[in-house]
């Protein structure tokens, strides 16, 4: 690649590499996001009449779809991690927006919970495949010394997604619950446009050529050279991923709650629930570009631990006490946003760890691998609520940050990047 020192030094196809990818992760927030917006209130219609959202069995229902969303993310990232290794990066990226789109469509059709189940389980199958193909595109074809900025816009194109999930949730709250999923399918236009006009990465192409017939396995994430790497990934993915989703899905659930013991319907509370989360996204994109001056100034692997540190503490102080202030709860979600810039991290930080034809396997196996075991959180810190409030899920699961911290500082920095931060890549 030629000198790139600014924005006007990048090619045509540079520039298309990177919108493809910025879209593709706008519809991953937006697809992934628009469940929790109506989750636990659509799973009470499909239960049938007499039950209400707050019902504890309606928690357990919505707690195990959204488990399932989980699952499909950590095995889609490693099935289409590995497709993306084989076919490329521009051609897998068109097969996981199709998948999402279609099933994120379909799930508007269920009549029982558990066919919601399986809709948002194939719809993740795509969404975590999404991710590791969209991210080593960048990877591979935008400047390596960028790559913490890059990791924060790529991030805030996710936030960005949520966002119009909550304006949709918002502008459609007075129509039936399952009328949002309906919005997921527009993802599916951007795929024409990806096929025609986003080729294959040269980098891609040479490690294709001289690897021949001899393409590492998936095997290879666990043999010399990579075991180290792949095992404290996924340790570090499945803590804080466990916790991050716990948050994520029963904030809502619990501030519905704290709406509803103040009197508002449920018209109010989709709405209400959709400004709460947006205020979270917004603080979200202020974390992702803070993620990515702390990563310039000190590293990534000093930053991911800082930050789930910060995590843990406002996250866990969030729901050490009950909040029934609707304002003072939004202040705390709002911090609690700021610090979900570690995520953004992860985009441009993992890819580069592993070989280029093992590039979208090893990132999109061992971040979403995470997601299995943040599956199994999703149900289990959901055994702690009790009717009507899930505060203890979330301060339960704030704990979780602390393991990750301490494991993100045995991580390596990138070994294509000579220093980051003055500091010796490994």
């Amino acid at each position: 690649m030629n000198e790139v020192r600014n924005l006007r030094d990048l090619t045509a196809v540079e520039w298309r590499s990177g919108v493809a990818a910025w879209l593709g992760w706008m519809f991953d927030g937006l697809d992934m996001h628009l469940y929790t917006l109506v989750g636990t209130v659509f799973v009470a219609e499909l239960l049938g009449p007499g039950f209400k959202s707050e019902d504890v069995t309606v928690a357990h229902h919505a707690s195990w779809i959204q488990a399932a969303f989980l699952a499909g993310w950590a095995l889609g990232g490693a099935f289409f991690g590995r497709v993306g290794d084989r076919l490329g990066r521009s051609a897998t990226l068109s097969l996981t927006i199709l998948t999402y789109a279609a099933f994120t469509g379909l799930s508007y059709f269920s009549q029982t919970w558990w066919q919601l189940l399986i809709f948002r389980f194939m719809a993740a199958l795509g969404i975590g495949g999404e991710w590791a193909v969209g991210a080593s595109l960048l990877s591979e074809t935008w400047p390596k010394t960028w790559r913490p900025w890059l990791a924060a816009v790529l991030q805030t194109a996710v936030n960005v997604g949520v966002m119009i999930a909550c304006v949709a949730s918002y502008l459609l709250a007075a129509l039936p619950h399952r009328t949002l999923f309906l919005v997921g399918v527009a993802p599916a236009l951007l795929v024409l446009w990806i096929r025609y006009k986003v080729p294959e990465t040269p980098e891609w192409h040479a490690a294709k050529r001289a690897a021949g017939d001899r393409a590492p396995g998936i095997g290879a994430l666990f043999g010399p050279g990579a075991l180290r790497i792949s095992l404290l990934t996924i340790l570090v993915c499945s803590f804080s991923l466990t916790a991050h989703w716990a948050f994520m899905f029963w904030f809502q659930a619990q501030y519905r709650n704290l709406l509803g013991q103040q009197g508002f319907d449920a018209a109010e509370q989709n709405r209400a629930a959709g400004i709460a989360l947006a205020v979270v996204m917004v603080a979200s994109v202020v974390g992702n570009f803070s993620a990515a001056v702390m990563a310039k100034l000190w590293g990534y692997r000093r930053s991911i631990g800082l930050l789930c540190l910060l995590y843990f503490v406002v996250m866990a102080s969030t729901y050490a006490c009950k909040r029934e202030n609707q304002g003072e709860m939004l202040v705390w979600l709002a911090g609690c946003g700021l610090c979900q810039g570690v995520f953004a991290l992860f985009t441009m930080y993992l890819p580069p760890l592993f070989p280029t034809l093992l590039r979208t396997t090893g990132a999109g196996f061992c971040y979403n691998i995470g997601r299995l075991f943040a599956a199994i959180g999703t149900v289990s810190f959901g055994g702690f609520a009790s009717e009507g409030d899930f505060r203890l899920v979330l301060l339960y699961a704030s704990v979780l940050f602390l393991p990750a911290a301490a494991i993100a500082l045995l991580l390596p920095e990138p070994p294509d990047e000579s220093t980051v931060a003055g500091m010796p890549a490994d």
